[in-house]
Parts: structure tokens; C-alpha cells; sequence
């Protein structure tokens, strides 16, 4: 796990060793034990890394292959390289390192862009090839690892965050209209390849581009989900059958392809709990490192969930670290969370993940983390409200899932901002795409790979990395996913949704962590703002910053602040905390360039 970066000069410049700099100290918390750079003229590569797969400094990067002019900086984990190592040196290449970066350096060498569909894993790298003068850049499949670029007549560069880019010059800062109604009806989710800035896109999930030095600029989607049903049947048990299997050989490869000792992020809930269940099924449980936050009630709703974890713990005898942040130090370390996003993030797990990841951090190096379950198992409460509304489909899945319509979205901004209905375009072609046998196929499918990379995902990186912590998402892993997208829906639904993750459990956990109430990474001051809170807020929203750029219409900024525990989104998000949240993003990532 690592921060990348670089650039590929169009205008026959040399790369400067400033740009990338630049980069790099922004990207330095996501690599904190090394950096180095390569210039190679035109094009220029930046590494910080986070050593967490062989770690002599034989496996540094930038890595090179002289012989065949291919040069390597990438971000991620790649969960069957052994296996890939095995196969490249029966094709006759040689190692130097037991890297999972070499192997990607040899895929490359081997198959060309063909390697991405060798690697699995999680990923977002870049490969300089000097005899095609071609820079390549690729995700992987489910968007777990970030990459995002800046392309102008004279250059493009890449980075593993989008401040990392913004310290750069020559980025055009302003917003972008599509990105800005993305990120207000999708509660702060912007599919690629747009962001929130007009001058930064992202690449997207499984996904490569190509780029040379002519300017010339191809891309190339090389897999896609299906969520249809196999030609085989399978009765519910074959289905959890085939879960478990799949789940335990995801929750092993990514425990055991590191040489740092991997801990899990035990939330209390379901899914994190099903983790320590299936690792303490093949390892000694009291060896496992888990790792719990809460914050403090509020009447309305509990700060933390630690009567389920505890219940985990006390089960499996696991080394657990129970840590507790009250609303002070909360408000107080807002604005460092703030900073640590990559993009604008209204969830409000994000601020408890940043101040979890900074205590685990400082135990081990690697984190499991539950997140994807609920998207890939149907478990959340939106979608059986889905799977019976009727309506075209975009008015069945808006009138869950979006946090305002247009019409709201053009009373909150000034006219300049308002644009078109540009959220109902995207949503509506995605759930037309085919390969989804029914409706609630194609929901699942749109949120695996589309709405979670750029909302828990992107939020778990951000957090994790800001402390170099590198978080693994097991239930994300494709095998699995694919397994699951064939499933019946309706299957999934049952038992409140989840089925097949709560059968598994009934041999692992305590009933009451199986059939508790779905809970979520509770922040509530975030939720019912109030006191403090609402202050912090009202100061963004009213800041002459705010006023000079013109964003929002005072009058709808007025009635959100007189009674903001009034104006919640249908997942029960404080719309103020919407409006405060980017105000403060874009006071803190983009007013100081200017």
C-alpha cells in the first residue's frame, strides 16, 4: 500500500523534480517509510511507500526493467502474486525480489495491458513503457485503490489523491456542475470519471488508459459484473455453501499475503464480526488484533456499539483495543479529517474511521475491514423498499436513495451551478445496462461497482491511509462478488437481508449480533447537530469565503441553520452537514492554492 504519482509532458519539457515533490509530500501519510523518484525527460514517476510485502529495499519504487525499458509505481495488494510469480519464471523470467510489485513488473513485460486480468487484488498503478513511449494507467475491478489524473494540452499527471494533484500548478480549480449535482444527490458520491473540480477526473473501476506522447488517449473497460442467474441450479444451501467457501478463501488470502501482522476493524456489527469468526475458523483467535471505536449518546441514538463487539471478543479471546472519543476531541479533530479526504465526504463514519485508523496505526501496519457486504448481500433497509415500489426504475430507486431532487438541488444553489438533471441521466443509464435479470439485480450490480467505490470505500481508504494503515475489504473481493451478483436476489433479501452471511454466522457468533437491528459506524453529533456542532457549522456556511463564492442560496443556507435536525436525506443524513461539509473541503483543498 502506497501513494503514486506522475506525469507524461506532451510539450517536450522535462519533468521537473519540484511537480513531483509537490505531489509527494501531500501523498507522504500514505507512505511513510520511503520515497523516491524517477525522471526519465518527459515523464516522471513519484513512490511513498508503506512496506507491507517484502520489506528490504530491494522492493522500492519506482521499480525498473532496464532491459526492456518498463518502469513501475503502483498502489495495492496483489492477492495471488505467489502464484503469478510461479507461473512468470516458468515462462523464464527472473526475480529479484518476492514483491507483488515485481509481478505486476513482470505481468506487464509478459502480456502488455492484458496483465490486469492475471491480478487479483486491489490496485491502482502506473507502468512507463519506453520503447512504445506509452504511460498506462489502471484500477482494479471494484475501484478499491484510487487514481486519479489531470490532463491539459501540455501534460498529464496522475496521483493517488486529488490534493496531491491540486498542489501542482495548471490545475483548473473551478467546480464542475455534473460532479457538484452528483455529490448533493448521491450523498457525496461522484461516479468517475468526474470529481467535484473541472481540472481533475478519476479512472474508473476496472479501467485502463493509455497515453503517448502525441497526445493520444485510448481507454479501455476490461471486465464487467453480470447479475444474471447461471445456467445451473442451485437450492439455498448449495448458495451458502458456495458463500462460505468463497468468503474463507477471500478472508485467508487477504490475512495471509502480507509479512505484517494483519488486524480486523471490529465494528460490532454483522459483517466485521463474520470476519473474526472465519479467521478464528483457520488461525488461533487469541493471536488476532481487533480493533473497536465509539463516541458519546445523544438521546436520540447510541454513540457506539460496543455491547456487540465486546460480545465478539469475550467469544473468540481475541487481543482487543477498545477506544472512545468524546464530542470534544471529535469537534476538535474535524478539520483534520476534513483534510485527509480526497474528495468531499458527508458520511459520517468517515470522521470515526480517521480517529480509529490513527490509534490502530500505531499497532499494526494492516487492517480487514466489513466493508461491501451490505451492498453485495442486500442489507441494507432501502433496498425491499425498492424491490416493492413500483415505477420506472430510477423512480423506484430515486425516491429511496436520493438525498434531494433537482428541484430542491436549484433552491439550494445559485443559478450558475444548477445545470440539468444530471444524477437521473447517470442513474438511469446504469440501471439499463445489460446483464441484470431483474430489477433489484441491477440496483445491487450499480452500487457494487459504482456507488460504494466513491462512498464507504473511498472513505475507508482516505482514513486508513491518512495514518499508513492499509484497510482490506475481503466481501470486495471479485471472485466473491461475481459468485454473489449470480445469486438470487430475492435470496439475499431474506432474513431481513444478508441471508447467506447470517446462515454462515449461526455456527460463529451470538444471536444477538446476528439478528440485532442493522447499525451503522455511529457518529450522531454529526447527525443531530446541535450545540458546538451547529456552530462549527453555521461559521463555515457564514464565513466571507463561503459569501465570495457564491455557491449557495442564503435563503435555503438560513433555513437549514434555524432547524437543522428538520432536514434530513431518505438515508437520514443531515442535509446542513451536506452544505458544511464541502464548504470546508473546498476552503481547506482549494482556496489555498489560489
Amino acid at each position: 500500500m502506497c501513494g503514486i504519482c506522475g506525469e507524461l509532458r506532451f510539450d517536450e519539457q522535462a519533468v521537473r523534480p519540484e511537480t513531483l515533490t509537490a505531489m509527494m509530500t501531500v501523498l507522504a501519510p500514505r507512505g511513510p517509510d520511503s520515497a523516491a523518484q524517477f525522471i526519465d525527460k518527459h515523464v516522471g514517476f513519484g513512490h511513498r511507500r508503506l512496506a507491507v510485502i517484502d520489506l528490504s529495499e530491494r522492493a522500492q519504487q519506482p521499480m525498473q526493467d532496464p532491459e526492456h525499458g518498463v518502469t513501475l509505481v503502483f498502489n495495492g495488494t496483489i492477492y495471488n502474486y505467489p502464484d503469478l510469480r510461479k507461473t512468470l519464471i516458468q515462462l523464464g523470467h527472473q526475480f529479484h525480489t518476492h514483491s507483488d510489485t515485481e509481478v505486476i513488473l513482470k505481468s506487464y513485460i509478459e502480456w502488455g495491458e492484458y496483465c490486469v486480468h492475471y491480478l487479483h487484488g486491489m490496485f491502482a498503478f502506473a507502468i512507463w513503457d519506453n520503447r512504445r513511449q506509452q504511460l498506462m494507467l489502471a484500477r482494479d475491478r471494484l475501484g478499491i485503490k484510487p487514481l486519479y489524473y489531470a490532463k491539459t494540452d501540455k501534460f498529464i499527471r496522475f496521483a493517488s489523491t486529488l490534493p496531491a494533484l491540486l498542489a501542482t500548478d495548471g490545475i483548473n480549480t473551478e467546480l464542475n456542475p455534473v460532479g457538484l449535482h452528483h455529490h448533493f444527490t448521491l450523498h457525496a458520491v461522484v461516479p468517475a470519471p468526474h470529481t467535484i473540480i473541472k481540472g481533475v477526473n478519476k479512472v474508473a473501476p476496472a479501467t485502463l488508459h493509455l497515453f503517448n506522447t502525441e497526445k493520444r488517449h485510448q481507454q479501455r473497460t476490461y471486465w464487467t459484473l453480470e447479475a444474471s442467474r447461471p445456467d445451473q441450479f442451485y437450492s439455498a444451501e448449495q448458495w451458502v455453501e458456495k458463500t462460505h467457501a468463497a468468503l474463507t478463501a477471500a478472508v485467508n488470502s487477504h490475512r495471509t499475503i502480507a509479512d505484517v501482522p494483519v488486524g480486523v476493524l471490529l465494528s460490532g456489527g454483522l459483517d466485521s464480526s463474520l470476519l473474526v469468526g472465519l479467521l478464528a475458523e483457520q488461525h488461533p483467535a487469541e493471536n488476532l488484533l481487533t480493533f473497536s471505536v465509539g463516541f458519546e449518546d445523544v438521546p436520540e441514538e447510541k454513540g457506539s456499539e460496543f455491547e456487540y463487539s465486546d460480545q465478539v471478543v469475550a467469544r473468540y479471546q481475541t487481543r482487543h483495543h477498545r477506544f472512545h472519543i468524546p464530542n470534544e476531541q471529535l469537534l476538535s479533530r474535524l478539520p483534520e479529517a476534513i483534510y485527509a479526504m480526497s474528495e468531499p465526504m458527508v458520511g459520517q463514519d468517515a470522521v470515526a474511521f480517521y480517529l480509529l485508523a490513527e490509534q490502530v496505526s500505531k499497532s499494526v501496519k494492516v487492517v480487514q475491514s466489513g466493508q461491501g457486504a451490505d451492498e453485495v448481500f442486500a442489507g441494507y433497509f432501502w433496498y425491499p423498499l425498492m424491490h416493492a415500489a413500483q415505477g420506472t426504475p430510477l423512480q423506484r430507486f430515486s425516491q429511496h436513495y436520493f438525498d434531494r431532487p433537482h428541484s430542491e438541488f436549484a433552491e439550494m444553489v445559485t443559478p450558475d451551478y444548477q445545470g440539468e438533471n444530471y444524477t437521473a441521466e447517470t442513474i438511469s443509464q446504469l440501471l439499463a445496462a445489460k446483464s441484470a435479470d431483474t430489477f433489484l439485480d441491477s440496483v445491487l450490480r450499480m452500487d457494487v461497482t459504482t456507488l460504494i467505490v466513491d462512498d464507504p470505500v473511498k472513505r475507508v481508504d482516505n482514513m486508513t491511509m491518512a495514518w499508513g494503515l492499509e484497510a482490506r475489504v475481503p466481501f470486495l473481493d471479485h471472485q466473491l462478488v461475481e459468485m454473489a451478483a449470480s445469486m438470487p436476489s430475492e435470496l439475499k433479501l431474506q432474513d431481513r437481508g444478508k441471508y447467506p452471511l447470517k446462515t454462515i454466522a449461526r455456527s460463529l457468533l451470538p444471536a444477538s449480533v446476528i439478528d440485532r437491528p442493522k447499525g451503522y459506524f455511529p457518529v450522531p453529533a454529526l447527525k443531530y447537530v446541535r450545540g458546538p456542532f451547529l456552530e462549527f457549522m453555521r461559521e463555515k456556511l457564514t464565513s466571507a469565503a463561503c459569501r465570495e463564492r457564491g455557491l449557495y442560496q442564503p435563503a435555503y443556507v438560513e433555513k437549514l441553520l434555524k432547524e437543522p435536525e428538520r432536514y434530513m436525506t431518505a438515508l437520514n443524513g443531515s442535509k446542513l452537514w451536506h452544505l458544511a461539509l464541502l464548504e470546508s473541503w473546498l476552503q481547506v483543498h482549494v482556496d489555498k492554492i489560489r
